[in-house]
């Protein structure tokens, strides 16, 4: 594994674990040449997915553009890291058993949809905002209205 600080080739794993929902596997590692120690995660990968965008591009399928989005989305609404993770392996999951190897990104875009819905509204909203590309206030206005009109039933 490549070090971060110094780029040196080689790493030796100090300690690796199951993470929480034993998705993955936390390895602290150190590297040979400078001595920084940094962490990575294995994840299983059950096949290659390509991601077709709206314009027809496609390009392969990137956990960390989910997190990004995610985190982005809930930055300061004080939800447990822990939480964010568990939407986007389950969003990650949902992809993986479909089992096509290729998903449209608005199909991907539902689905963090679905579960920021359930996990925060303020969050829900802001990924909205982007995923839908609201241009006015009016836009918020109507979309937070259905949402509160959801959390009334």
């Amino acid at each position: 594994m490549r070090c971060p600080f110094c780029a040196h080739d080689d790493s030796q794993v100090k300690d690796s674990r199951p993470t929480e929902d034993n998705t993955a596997i936390r390895r602290r590692r150190q590297c040979d040449s400078c001595g920084a120690r940094f962490t990575t995660f294995e994840r299983v990968q059950l096949r290659e997915i390509t991601v077709v965008k709206s314009d027809d591009k496609r390009e392969a399928f990137d956990r960390a553009k989910i997190e990004q989005s995610v985190a982005l989305a809930c930055r300061k609404r004080g939800l447990a890291q822990e939480r964010l993770d568990q939407l986007v392996t389950g969003v990650q999951r949902q992809i993986e058993t479909l089992g096509e190897s290729e998903i449209a990104s608005k199909t991907i875009g539902e689905m963090v949809m679905e579960g920021l819905r359930k996990l925060d509204s303020v969050a829900y909203i802001r990924f909205a905002s982007v995923y839908r590309d609201f241009t006015e206030a009016r836009d918020f206005e109507e979309f937070a209205s259905t949402v509160r009109d959801a959390g009334k039933n």
